[in-house]
């Protein structure tokens, strides 16, 4: 079930990016260690606390707060693609292939978290 959950560094940089959602997991302490509970409620977590999302509520926060979504194909393997809505869907990276859908995602999730980064820092 934990494979459910976005991991720890990458729910972190979320954080960081100001993902406050409620969630049914969290990273207690700083620690790679997930709890889950029925929901958790972010104004009521320890500061030191990770909220931790699944993959589909990472990418729906991603699509509604930065208008930024992934797809991922089928091809000779997995192949991750992130576009932007606001700039006539253009695709803002594609990268190779991989071994399964699962990696896909997280490559793209990562590349999501990199060009939020990128851009804050422009600012």
């Amino acid at each position: 079930m934990e494979n459910e959950f976005v991991p720890y560094e990458l729910a972190l940089r979320m954080k960081q990016l100001g993902f406050d959602e409620p969630c049914f997991s969290f990273y207690a302490g700083g620690f790679n260690e997930l709890w889950t509970m029925k929901l958790v409620d972010p104004n009521k977590i320890h500061q030191s606390n990770v909220l931790a999302p699944i993959y589909q509520q990472a990418f729906r926060w991603f699509r509604e707060k930065y208008s930024m979504y992934h797809q991922i194909h089928k091809g000779y393997g997995w192949e991750g693609i992130v576009r932007e809505s606001n700039n006539n869907e253009s695709i803002l990276w594609h990268d190779g292939t991989y071994n399964s859908p699962e990696e896909a995602e997280l490559a793209c999730l990562e590349k999501l978290l990199s060009i939020v980064e990128e851009k804050q820092e422009e600012k």
